[in-house]
């Protein structure tokens, strides 16, 4: 099944969890956007609060513990035997990293609105303002649904595999850094910027573009890859474009912002 869907097949589905994952780095705040209209009974799910912990040696946005993300979800009515489908409106930048983390933590069925609000909008599809009542979930946390990298692996990586930086290329090449105090790259990561996972019309380029992409960049049947970004949020973005194409990879969630947390760790340029 495609971790993709797209606005007229949610439009048929009945019995689903729409979780809306608007963000944006810095702000605005997303509730705010949310509360400007969403999709039906769409509940706001929080990227910073929800799908990750606080801030620290781990990175911007490190892993939430078990508990509490499972304490988030089943306030936002997730359940585990219920589909999920998140959104945002930025390219499923942050409704990637959603789809990541319920996928870590166990659940089955979990896909991303392709286009997002947008698409949904476009279609003629309804945008409310009313925030619905939220019937708590039961979803249980289970680590380890998807792969992941720590520092230690995705440097390893990096030389033994493929290790793809989601950044835009002048951060990887070290010629600006607007957030994290270190610029630069893991050596012998690959510049990948996610944007270009993306159409012109706001959806993922179909599953062969993806593929011959991820090529070029050295991916391949039998070649171990992972992700990273800046603190593990567009690189989820990479991994579902390689879920798409139907390559599996791990993601470095502590990314770039784990990474120069430790002066000891290498950095390169260029």
């Amino acid at each position: 099944m495609s971790p993709l869907i797209t606005p007229e097949e949610l439009a048929a589905l009945d019995g689903v969890t729409l979780l809306d994952v608007r963000w944006r780095l810095g702000g605005p705040p997303g509730i705010d956007m949310y509360r400007e209209g969403h999709l039906p009974g769409a509940v706001f799910c929080a990227l910073d609060a929800d799908l990750a912990a606080p801030p620290g040696t781990a990175g911007r946005h490190p892993l939430p513990e078990p508990d509490d993300f499972e304490s988030a979800m089943r306030r936002l009515g997730v359940s585990g035997e219920r589909p999920v489908v998140v959104y945002d409106d930025t390219g499923s930048m942050a409704a990637a990293r959603a789809w990541w983390t319920l996928r870590y933590f166990g659940h089955p069925d979990v896909r991303v609105l392709d286009g997002g609000l947008s698409a949904w909008a476009d279609a003629g599809l309804p945008v409310v303002k009313e925030t619905p009542e939220v019937r708590p979930g039961d979803f249980v946390a289970r680590p380890g649904g998807m792969p992941l990298l720590s520092a230690a692996e995705a440097g390893a990586l990096a030389t033994s595999g493929v290790l793809l930086d989601a950044r835009a290329g002048e951060r990887y090449r070290g010629e600006v850094e607007p957030i994290d105090p270190v610029a630069g790259h893991v050596p012998g990561a690959v510049s990948a910027p996610t944007t270009e996972n993306i159409g012109p019309d706001g959806r993922f380029r179909p599953a062969a573009d993806l593929r011959e992409r991820f090529a070029a960049l050295g991916v391949g049947e039998g070649v171990p890859a992972g992700a990273y970004c800046g603190s593990g949020v567009t690189a989820a973005h990479e991994l579902l474009a390689m879920e798409v194409a139907g390559l599996p990879a791990a993601l470095y969630v502590g990314s770039w912002s784990e990474w120069v947390a430790d002066p000891a760790r290498p950095i390169a340029t260029g």
